[in-house]
């Protein structure tokens, strides 16, 4: 395993561990999207002064990229973070959907995301599209977000979360995955709840 491979999975793994996330808002919260979104406003904006002071205070920055350094991607030392991302999307998902939408929209980013990095890297020998993305990668994200969708909602909305979820994950639009994944699949899902 190359550094690259070796970055990945550390961020993979990283990433994995914030489907605490959806979990409290479901289990913790019992969907109560006013406190839940009230906390996490909170936890938002704390990320984002942290963002702000590491990309503004050279002392900052030295000590943030020496404890996380390793998990950063090249553009994120003079961007935000993936993590940043995450929880700027999830604070979205929960005001903008219903709860239970809200919910599968953030996991399937968390385990989408991951399952078609750790099956991809490694596995992913038919390459897609601009060379980046795997099918092997893509069909782990799709399996994973449509089974885990199953055990919450009818499947037809599965079907169409876990496609969107995926054809976001795969799409070259430039924007970050950490948006695209749960606002496009929340936004669908919800569509089809309505229809």
């Amino acid at each position: 395993m190359n550094a690259i491979q070796k970055r990945e999975f550390g961020r993979k793994f990283f990433h994995f561990g914030t489907i605490v996330i959806p979990l409290s808002y479901r289990y913790l919260f019992g969907f109560n999207k006013k406190t839940f979104a009230f906390y996490l406003a909170l936890f938002t904006l704390l990320v984002i002064i942290v963002e702000i002071a590491r990309l503004k205070h050279k002392t900052f920055k030295k000590i943030f990229n020496d404890f996380t350094g390793i998990l950063l991607r090249k553009h994120e030392f003079n961007d935000f973070t993936g993590a940043t991302y995450l929880t700027i999307s999830s604070i979205f998902c929960v005001i903008i959907f219903p709860p239970q939408i809200a919910f599968l929209a953030i996991s399937f980013l968390i385990i989408g995301d991951t399952l078609a990095a750790l099956i991809g890297i490694p596995f992913g020998k038919m390459k897609i599209f601009d060379g980046q993305k795997s099918f092997e990668g893509s069909l782990a994200c799709f399996l994973g977000c449509f089974l885990f969708a199953l055990i919450y909602i009818d499947p037809l909305i599965a079907t169409v979360g876990a496609i969107a979820a995926t054809t976001a994950e795969i799409s070259n639009i430039r924007l970050d995955d950490n948006i695209k994944i749960p606002i496009f699949s929340g936004a669908l899902m919800w569509l089809i709840q309505l229809i």
